[in-house]
């Protein structure tokens, strides 16, 4: 009898052993499926843009140098244990960066928060930026856009039991938190009021510290960004689901460099066509829970 009940224990444990690595660290919750592989991209050896001054001085270098965002979960992270960067705008940036003929081993990253992008591309200390990069007219003053690649839209994250917060116009006289030199700050303080400020930090991080610790109301930006905030604090933190803007994140690099900017776009286009953005998505901003949107038409000039 004894010996019937130790095997019975055994095998409840593995039983639980089983179940619990089902799940894969990243999945959306109570997702028993694997999550999708990242796609590999052919290394274009015969590329040759010497018309791009972007690209000759890469290609002089032997290495690109890629701005990107650290601290945005299934979009651009960079994970310190294991040196490493994973994401959406990540894969975005090595699909590109294999069309221009460099292998992942021949790109160096380099986190640049929103406020310093247009000053690190100007001043040619990256040879372009993938990173929840809005296009937007004023910023096209100072540099050049590829893309869009991605749309998305503004939007709040508050706390799970949040009931006050349901839109925009329900944020006057509320702590919002946002991040230095981003549009959602200007955004925003339409619907917080004049007399009262918005609370800006560097990163989104930051930001959602201080609402997991209620120093501030809420959080907001794209809900791109968010979802994955989300999806890292679940149980915790819920996106409101209700966006009041139109945000287009376009590949930033030098204003000038025209043959640079064909060169993304025709990268871009490839690989929607061949699968890999979709296949990106799904293994990356996809295992927030949220499905794949329509790939955006390219807005080439």
């Amino acid at each position: 009898m004894r010996t019937r009940r130790t095997i019975a224990a055994a095998l409840s444990v593995l039983a639980l052993t089983a179940v619990a690595a089902c799940g894969k660290e990243g999945s959306p919750a109570g997702s028993g499926d694997a999550a999708p592989s990242l796609p590999t991209y052919t290394v274009n050896t015969s590329a040759n843009f010497d018309g791009s001054p972007g690209w000759k001085k890469a290609k002089e270098r032997g290495k690109l140098v890629i701005g990107a965002k650290a601290d945005q979960p299934y979009l651009g992270f960079e994970d310190l244990t294991t040196n490493t960067r994973n994401g959406f705008d990540i894969e975005i940036a090595k699909m590109i960066a294999a069309d221009l003929g460099f292998a992942p081993d021949k790109i160096e990253w380099k986190t640049v928060v929103s406020a310093n992008r247009e000053t690190e591309i100007k001043s040619g200390g990256i040879d372009y930026y993938v990173g929840t990069y809005s296009i937007n007219d004023n910023r096209k003053k100072d540099v050049s856009f590829a893309g869009p690649y991605y749309v998305a839209g503004q939007d709040l994250l508050v706390k799970k039991d949040n009931t006050d917060i349901t839109g925009p116009e329900s944020v006057k006289g509320k702590n919002v938190c946002s991040v230095t030199g981003s549009t959602s700050v200007k955004q925003i303080q339409t619907y917080v009021g004049a007399d009262k400020k918005v609370t800006q930090y560097d990163t989104y991080a930051l930001c959602v510290d201080k609402l997991l610790t209620g120093e501030v109301d809420a959080v907001t930006t794209d809900d791109a960004i968010l979802k994955g905030f989300g999806a890292k604090n679940a149980g915790k933190l819920k996106v409101v689901g209700k966006t009041f803007s139109t945000e287009k994140y376009g590949v930033g690099l030098g204003k000038e460099d025209k043959v640079l900017r064909d060169a993304i776009n025709a990268a871009l286009a490839a690989h929607e066509q061949n699968g890999d953005w979709k296949k990106a998505y799904d293994a990356t901003l996809g295992l927030s829970g949220a499905t794949a949107p329509a790939v955006p038409a390219l807005e080439r000039y």
